[in-house]
C-alpha cells in the first residue's frame, strides 16, 4: 500500500491488529509507536497518520489532513462481463490507471452467471478498488455496477446523440470508442482526443453483431489497439494508457 485508507468512521477509533491495515503497518511498513505514515480518507483528503500507542488487541492512530486530490480522469468504462478473477484484476488495475466508473455490463456473448459471483454479492470487488486506490496515492473510488446490460448502460451513460451529431460528435459529448479486433479499422492512438470518454469492452469471446450494431447507433466509434488479440485486461490497461499518453493524466 503507497496510501493506508480509512473510511470516515474508522478514524476515531482504534485499529484492530488483525486488520490487513494493522498488518502492513507492522510487518511491511516496520513502524513503531511515535511512527507517521501516509494516510488517506476515502473520497477525501490525503494527509498523515501517527501510530500513537501499539496494544495487545488494537493500534491507536492520530490523523492531520492536508489537501484533497484532484477529480478523477473523465474516463467510465463499460465491460463485457468477465470471469470473476479478471474482474478483480481489472478492478484493481484500472482504479490504480484512474477512472471515474467501471461498469461491468451483460453483452450478448457475456456468461450472465458470472454477475452471480461471490465477488459481487458479498462485497469483495470493493477490496479491490481500494487496493488500486492506494496503489495510485489517491482517495477517490470510481462508481462501479456490475448488474446493467449493455442497452441499459448505454442508454444511462451515452445516450443515442441527435441525428446530427452521429458522424461527428461534438467535443461537448466527448469520445464514444469501443474496442473491437474484427471490424474496427482506424487504431485507438490515432483518434483526435476527446473528453468526457466513455470506453467500451467486449467479453472473452468479443462483441456479438447486435452489440456493435448498439455501439454503432449510440454513436461509438470501433477502434483497435493493433492485429494481435489481447486479454481483455490487457486491453483495458493498454488503451488507458493509450488515453492516459493523449490527454496527460
Amino acid at each position: 500500500m503507497n496510501l493506508i485508507l480509512f473510511d470516515p468512521a474508522e478514524v476515531t477509533v482504534p485499529l484492530p491488529r488483525a486488520d490487513p491495515r494493522a498488518r502492513h503497518l507492522l510487518e511491511v511498513l516496520r513502524r513503531r509507536e511515535g511512527d507517521v505514515f501516509d494516510a488517506g480518507l476515502v473520497h477525501g483528503p490525503r494527509g498523515k497518520g501517527t501510530l500513537t500507542a501499539i496494544g495487545e488487541d488494537v493500534l491507536t492512530l492520530a490523523f492531520v489532513w492536508g489537501e484533497v486530490p484532484p477529480p478523477l480522469p473523465p474516463v467510465t468504462l463499460l465491460i463485457g462481463l468477465p470471469r470473476p478473477q479478471t474482474a478483480r484484476d481489472l478492478l484493481r488495475d484500472a482504479t490504480a490507471l484512474g477512472v471515474a466508473a467501471l461498469h461491468f455490463v451483460a453483452t450478448e456473448k457475456s456468461e450472465r452467471n458470472y454477475a452471480t459471483s461471490t465477488l459481487w454479492t458479498t462485497g469483495e470487488w470493493r477490496r479491490h478498488i481500494l487496493a488500486g486506490t492506494a496503489q495510485a496515492f489517491d482517495t477517490r473510488l470510481p462508481e462501479v455496477s456490475w448488474s446493467l446490460t449493455l442497452t441499459a448502460a448505454l442508454d444511462r451513460f451515452a445516450p443515442v446523440p441527435k441525428a446530427a451529431t452521429l458522424a461527428a460528435p461534438n467535443r461537448d459529448e466527448g469520445g464514444r470508442l469501443a474496442l473491437d479486433n474484427y471490424e474496427a479499422t482506424r487504431p485507438l492512438a490515432a483518434l483526435p482526443a476527446t473528453t468526457p470518454t466513455v470506453l467500451a469492452f467486449g467479453p472473452e469471446r468479443g462483441w456479438g453483431a447486435e452489440d456493435r450494431a448498439m455501439l454503432r447507433a449510440h454513436g461509438f466509434t470501433l477502434a483497435h489497439l493493433g492485429p494481435r488479440p489481447l486479454r481483455t485486461e490487457t486491453a483495458v490497461i493498454a488503451a488507458l494508457a493509450v488515453l492516459g499518453s493523449a490527454h496527460g493524466w
